[in-house]
């Protein structure tokens, strides 16, 4: 658990609630958007302000209700769509990607994301969109049939979306955007996808769903040969901590929960963690010994609740984090 920033905005998630738009600091403002049907209960989307415009970090759900606080989120800061100048993704999931097109659409915005999180990218090498990896990886983690069946399902609930949402601009490796007197320090960091962003400016990294104040991060799923989604958060942790540490960053400001101060410290906190999980699962795999999957290690392993006491959904996600964490040996 994290220094929080603002303490009201800590107290309001912990207390279940969506908070109210406000700036995080000076040129960094937060708009809490409600995502409908979700157990994430918001995404939080940032305004930085430029010369040139307001710059937009993450775009919600695609649904009327996200699209509606969104303008009335903008409309109690002052502000307006039409003020956007740009879309800055920090990856590919349904409740960051939404609205993007809507708000080009509305302001003539460009929409940027990176290229391993570009819908057609992933699909022209054989990744394809987030169901599409689920789909696979659920029975090559070892999951019985009728079990994966119904995950997916379950999972299409949430996560389906169109995933034909076209960038105006693909980046790789990490880039410094500029707009009007604002550069915004763009780095690559995967872990929760493949192409997941982080973005720095006015002294806050804005940090998606690689790091949140509470909690662990959720590995992305491995869907191709290669892939290791623990080994790549571990670098991108150690990143992120060398910025707060330089002094390059003073703030985090994540999609979900709430902004917070001892950025070099939790970094270090959730390097721990996570390596200390991706050892142990690796132990486990080599009591059950040749092609131990995620199915046979995951029971093993701590989690919020005991095993036999999750239910199908919570059993999903730790079974993809457990297969993230075996991938690459």
């Amino acid at each position: 658990m994290s220094i929080p920033l603002h303490e009201i905005e800590a107290r309001t998630y912990r207390e279940r609630r969506v908070a109210s738009p406000g700036a995080v600091v000076d040129g960094v403002w937060a708009v809490p958007v409600p995502l409908h049907g979700s157990p994430l209960r918001s995404v939080t989307v940032h305004l930085l302000e430029s010369s040139a415009g307001l710059v937009l970090v993450d775009a919600g759900y695609e649904h009327p209700g996200c699209w509606t606080a969104f303008r009335d989120g903008l409309a109690t800061l002052g502000r307006g769509v039409e003020e956007i100048c740009a879309v800055l993704l920090s990856h590919n999931h349904p409740d960051h990607v939404g609205f993007a097109d809507r708000v080009r659409q509305a302001s003539g915005a460009e929409v940027v994301i990176h290229r391993e999180d570009d819908f057609d990218h992933q699909r022209a090498i054989g990744r394809g969109g987030f169901l599409d990896q689920l789909r696979r990886a659920l029975p090559a983690a070892g999951v019985p049939a009728e079990t994966a069946q119904r995950m997916y399902d379950e999972a299409v609930k949430v996560a389906h979306h169109a995933e034909d949402l076209v960038p105006d601009r693909i980046l790789d490796g990490d880039t410094d955007l500029t707009y009007g007197d604002l550069v915004v320090r763009v780095l690559h960091t995967p872990g929760h996808t493949p192409g997941h962003t982080v973005h720095v400016a006015h002294g806050v990294v804005l940090t998606g769903d690689t790091m949140m104040p509470e909690g662990p991060t959720q590995l992305a799923i491995p869907s191709l040969p290669g892939d290791a989604p623990a080994r790549d958060l571990l670098a991108t942790l150690t990143r992120i901590r060398d910025l707060a540490a330089h002094g390059e960053v003073h703030a985090a400001a994540p999609a979900h929960q709430y902004a917070y101060r001892d950025v070099a410290e939790r970094a270090t906190e959730l390097l721990e963690h996570h390596a200390s999980e991706r050892e142990r699962a690796l132990e486990v795999a080599a009591t059950h010994g040749a092609g131990a999957s995620a199915w046979d290690v995951a029971p093993h392993l701590r989690w919020a609740k005991p095993w036999e006491d999750l239910g199908h959904g919570t059993r999903r996600f730790a079974l993809m984090h457990t297969a993230a964490l075996l991938a690459g040996g």
